[in-house]
């Protein structure tokens, strides 16, 4: 339910794309070799990425189209190298500036994946978590006033 509510705000006051399709989310996850937990793929049913407080191209939270989420080691660092960062992590969510919100899919936790910090400047040596599911962090990323919520807490 609280998922419903999420994303009735989200395309009252944001900037939804067209919703992905079963179809697109099956490809999307073989491609990936991983699968979106619920609340991620009830958000892409609905619309297939978005813009947070601003539209595409440049919002605050750029909430990732399937087809532009990608290894974050590759977005951040350029090579898809174990030195680079872990293949586990996937980025969600463009900050700007190659920063990102990621999500670690080796750390499903209770139907969940949870999501870190990837600043540019520091990753993979940092990635603190911020949200423990998608639906938390868009809650908070919904109320941060366009803020980065976790840098004002």
């Amino acid at each position: 339910m609280l998922m419903d509510n999420l994303l009735a705000e989200f395309f009252r006051h944001h900037h939804p794309n067209p919703p992905a399709s079963a179809q697109q989310i099956a490809a999307f996850e073989a491609r990936m070799g991983w699968q979106l937990d619920a609340e991620m793929r009830a958000f892409y049913l609905r619309s297939n990425g978005g813009g947070l407080f601003s539209p595409m191209p440049n919002p605050k939270y750029g909430i990732l189209p399937l087809d532009e989420i990608q290894r974050a080691r590759v977005a951040i660092r350029g090579r898809d190298q174990d030195s680079a960062g872990p293949a586990s992590h996937f980025t969600l969510v463009d900050m700007q500036d190659t920063d990102f919100v990621i999500v670690d899919v080796a750390r499903r936790e209770n139907d969940s994946y949870p999501l870190l910090d990837a600043f540019h400047e520091t990753y993979p040596g940092e990635t603190p978590r911020i949200a423990s599911s998608f639906g938390e962090f868009l809650e908070k990323a919904l109320r941060s006033r366009g803020r980065a919520f976790w840098l004002s807490e």
